[in-house]
Formats: structure tokens, sequence, C-alpha cells
């Protein structure tokens, strides 16, 4: 069933729910298997293509500060009672 809106080598929605239907709902898994890896050496809990290692920047002293400020301001306005939720600066 290979139609214009399919591409070629691709399993359509139809095919998929057929063999998903005819599928085994008992497979026998051998428990030696290993965890299935797109790479083949990697044997970890959630392969690479499920979700991308973590990639951060270290920040420097002023955008650490910075950041500090921020959340310390809205920490002392919220405890004197105040509310910000709208950008001023209001009695809650």
């Amino acid at each position: 069933m290979n139609d214009e809106t399919t591409p070629r080598g691709w399993i359509d929605d139809d095919e998929l729910a057929a063999m998903a239907l005819g599928a085994d709902p008992n497979p026998v898994i051998d428990p030696d298997q290993p965890p299935w890896s797109a790479v083949g050496h990697d044997v970890a809990l959630l392969p690479g293509w499920y979700m991308a290692p973590l990639s951060g920047t270290r920040r420097g002293t002023a955008a650490k500060v910075t950041i500090g400020v921020i959340i310390a301001s809205f920490v002392v306005i919220n405890a004197l009672g105040l509310c910000v939720t709208y950008g001023w600066v209001t009695v809650a």
C-alpha cells in the first residue's frame, strides 16, 4: 500500500495497525537480551536518539550575580506581602 502521500519505504497507518493487531500479545523475550541501541555499543537506559545529552554553558560571575539579585528581589517582594504578577509592585 504505497500511495502518493506515503514516502517510499515507509509504513502507513493501516499497515502499522494491521501489524500491531496481528502481533503476538505475549511474546517470549530472552532475559539475557541486551537493550536495543542504534549505535550498538551504547548500553544506556535511554537511547541517544530518544533524549539528547545535556549541553549547557558556563555562566560568568556577573550573570550569576544578576540572576541571584533578581531571584532575591522576588523573594523579598513576596515576603513583604507585595505582588509583582503584572510587572508593577502592588499590595497583594
